[in-house]
């Protein structure tokens, strides 16, 4: 019975499975294609690229970056700074320390991408090998003058003791040009890393202050310096491994230190670059998880299964977006923390207008309008506000296409009862009046406040929050500097007497000048300090000879044509620094014929895209504004709804410079072009509100203020972020999108349009039995 009972329904089962309808060959092709796709977007996204190094902030094709890269190339870049501090003056250069920071120095050189590492022990060790070769080359002249003399004597057949007195009146003569020399230049016995009073002879000064040539390496008697200097051009995967590598080799040194200090700007980028990976999958978590919990829990749609297709949509536009991204091998900035829940916040919109039953045509135009505005952001100067401004477009556009796919998959209907609505009566025409002109005035207050608001001009506020930062603030607060600027000298010999003497004014004028706030490191006058004042062609040769090239190197390229003067800069505000270098500027004596020179750095590159940001600020807002408005123009049926959509952009984009001004608030790199964020809402909503009026659609209309609380609600989330700058941002944003939606409101509330005749009850504002197949 059991075994009968059992086989029975093994023979049910078989016929239920053997009833489901077998798939196509269409259907098993559209399976293909799906799998194909999800496994291509999983392995493009796997090969996205994180870069928060200094070029994705600073204007790639500008003569300023063109002239650091230039400098980095000839003498390294941007160096990782170790400091290292001890308690008592002249510990860390003790015999047992020194031959340490030698060991350490040489790990460091050795790492892969770096160009140069500069150190006390390396500096000390090639001068002790310089001093032991002049003294074994004077030595050997002294004997050569000596045997040249005794042969001399002989030849003229003089005796003996003639000889011996003819070789040492020679040697007399040697010694009194060269002795005092030596004398003066070895004050402390033999030039050895084991001789504690040759290296204070040479490091320090008689009041015991480490000797100017010398305070790069040494820049206190109780603190060392190390520079590893990266080659040109290392990118975001570089930095980090680089940053490891050199911690690691710092914490195996044994150095016996109170503080030990790695920092620097490559520190400071790959630390940011970390946080940046961390923050994407979950900030992109958070708001997708808020977003669809709006879709999900407000009511704007009967079937709750027909709610998600908004997110579903979305989340396959992003993943395709940053697949394409990782695929095209282009590195995503900063910009992509707020990238995506600015895309899970728009691109949602425009599916769930398409699921509500708003018209295709409007649908599609808007959003077409929404990716003009966010491209406009790729005419701004700096490389992550003008990428995530393309991104956006894209990621716009992509997440339309998803839906209007899905939206091909409408068969059975879904009957929303539409409730005759009593058309909306519009205000009085005096009220209307007197309402559009306050609107319109405090917009004007917003537009005409742009140029006077401030931009927030601290470039460690986008590293707020990082232990690297307050690494840096320390150096700084050791070293006198946080980075560098330098005066590089182009020429066709830069190592003349005459650019050798410009170069010396250079450096006086600057010290003499702006010595509070710009702090020498090296320069080749004073490591040709020895030579005294106007040496010859000759003597400058012999002198660059008795250098170790390690050291010559860091100021002089091989050719001879460019050289360079460093000076050490404080963390500040970015618009006084930018003051400071036109002063150093304008202060610099006039090069000799056939010289130029500039000043390249980082804070010149930064002070440089400061002005980019800051200059044409009408052209950044208004560029995707007037895009938007001709897309509208074009392809919608009525142009008054174009008008009305930029219209309510002005406002909105009028009402937060406002705002902005009446509290205060510095504008950044991204909310100076408010005008682009707030031009894809503001247009959107104007089009769908105006479209649900003239329909009298309320189910509409509900749909427009759930998708601008998803898109508000899904901004917040950049409030987890643990970057200060980004989570500003995000509230920006979502003050944006309300302020937006008001605009829209006062638009469309005080300058109607014409209304379309309502549809018969039982059905949809745009088509007729209709139902999402999810």
């Amino acid at each position: 019975m059991i075994a009968l009972w059992s086989g029975l329904r093994r023979k049910m089962r078989w016929a239920r499975v053997s009833a489901w309808p077998r798939p196509s060959g269409r259907q098993w092709l559209g399976f293909a294609l799906l799998a194909a796709t999800v496994a291509i977007t999983v392995a493009g996204v796997g090969r996205l690229r994180v870069d928060t190094t200094t070029a994705s902030f600073l204007p790639a094709d500008d003569p300023a970056q063109h002239a650091l890269q230039e400098a980095a190339r000839s003498f390294g870049g941007d160096p990782v700074v170790i400091l290292a501090e001890s308690a008592e003056p002249g510990r860390l250069l003790a015999p047992g320390e020194l031959s340490k920071l030698v060991q350490l120095e040489g790990a460091l050189a050795g790492l892969p991408d770096v160009a140069v590492t500069y150190g006390p022990g390396t500096v000390l060790n090639q001068l002790a090998g310089s001093a032991q070769n002049l003294l074994a080359t004077l030595s050997g002249r002294r004997d050569a003058v000596r045997a040249a003399a005794e042969s001399q004597a002989r030849a003229t057949g003089a005796g003996p003791a003639e000889v011996t007195a003819a070789g040492a009146r020679a040697v007399e003569q040697f010694d009194l040009r060269y002795g005092s020399l030596l004398v003066r230049g070895l004050p402390a016995g033999l030039p050895t890393l084991h001789n504690p009073a040759f290296v204070g002879a040479v490091v320090f000064d008689q009041n015991g202050n480490p000797r100017r040539q010398w305070r790069f390496v040494v820049p206190t008697s109780t603190s060392v310096a190390i520079l590893v200097r990266p080659r040109e051009g290392i990118d975001q995967a570089a930095t980090e491994s680089l940053v490891a590598a050199s911690r690691q080799a710092v914490e195996q040194a044994g150095l016996v230190t109170t503080r030990l200090t790695v920092t620097g700007m490559p520190v400071v980028a790959a630390d940011l670059g970390a946080q940046v990976q961390q923050e994407i999958p979950l900030l992109g978590a958070i708001a997708l998880g808020a977003i669809a919990s709006c879709y999900l829990l407000l009511p704007w749609l009967p079937r709750h299964r027909h709610r998600v297709v908004p997110v579903l949509a979305t989340l396959a536009a992003t993943a395709l977006t940053l697949a394409a991204i990782g695929w095209l091998g282009r590195p995503v900035s900063l910009g992509v923390v707020a990238f995506l829940p600015i895309l899970v916040g728009i691109g949602s919109d425009f599916p769930a207008y398409l699921v509500r039953g708003a018209g295709r045509r409007q649908v599609l135009v808007t959003a077409l309008a929404a990716a003009v505005g966010f491209a406009s952001l790729g005419l701004s100067p700096v490389p992550f506000v003008r990428d995530l401004g393309l991104a956006l477009a894209a990621g716009v556009l992509v997440a339309v296409g998803v839906a209007a796919l899905m939206a091909r998959r409408i068969s059975r209907p879904v009957l929303v009862p539409a409730a005759p609505e009593t058309p909306e009566p519009a205000p009085a025409r005096g009220r209307r009046a007197t309402l559009l002109l306050l609107s319109g005035c405090v917009a004007v207050v917003g537009w005409c406040a742009l140029p006077g608001l401030a931009v927030e001009s601290r470039p460690e506020r986008l590293a707020e929050g990082l232990p690297s930062l307050t690494a840096a603030q320390h150096a700084e607060s050791v070293l006198g500097s946080a980075g560098e600027v330098q005066i590089l000298a182009r020429g066709a010999d830069v190592l003349s007497p005459a650019a050798l003497e410009w170069m010396r004014q250079a450096e006086d004028v600057t010290i003499r000048q702006f010595g509070d706030r710009l702090r020498p490191i090296v320069s080749l006058p004073d490591l040709l300090a020895f030579l005294g004042e106007s040496p010859t062609p000759e003597q400058i040769t012999a002198g660059l000879q008795q250098l170790p090239r390690y050291l010559t190197g860091a100021v002089v390229r091989d050719d001879g044509k460019l050289a360079v003067l460093s000076f050490g800069i404080g963390l500040g505000d970015v618009g006084k620094q930018r003051d400071l270098l036109a002063d150093v500027r304008a202060a610099l004596p006039p090069p000799p014929p056939g010289m130029s020179s500039e000043l390249v750095g980082l804070p010149v590159v930064t002070a440089r895209g400061y002005d980019l940001v800051s200059d044409n600020r009408y052209l950044a807002n208004l560029a995707g504004i007037a895009g938007a408005g001709l897309v509208l123009a074009i392809g919608l049926a009525r142009r008054s709804d174009a008008l009305r959509a930029v219209l309510a952009a002005l406002l909105a984009t009028g009402w937060g410079f406002a705002g902005a001004w009446a509290a205060g608030i510095a504008l950044t790199p991204l909310t100076v072009a408010l005008g682009s964020l707030a031009t894809a809402t503001a247009c959107e909503f104007s089009v769908l509100l105006g479209h649900a009026r003239a329909r009298r659609s309320t189910s509409l209309r509900r749909a427009v203020v759930v998708a601008a609380t998803a898109a508000s609600v899904g901004y917040l989330a950049l409030a987890a972020s643990g970057l200060p700058v980004v989570r500003e941002f995000g509230l920006v944003l979502a003050v944006t999108v309300l302020l937006s939606l008001a605009a829209a409101h006062v638009v469309v509330r005080l300058l109607p349009a014409r209304p379309v005749p309502a549809l018969p009850a039982g059905e949809t504002c745009a088509r007729p039995k209709t139902e999402v197949k999810v």
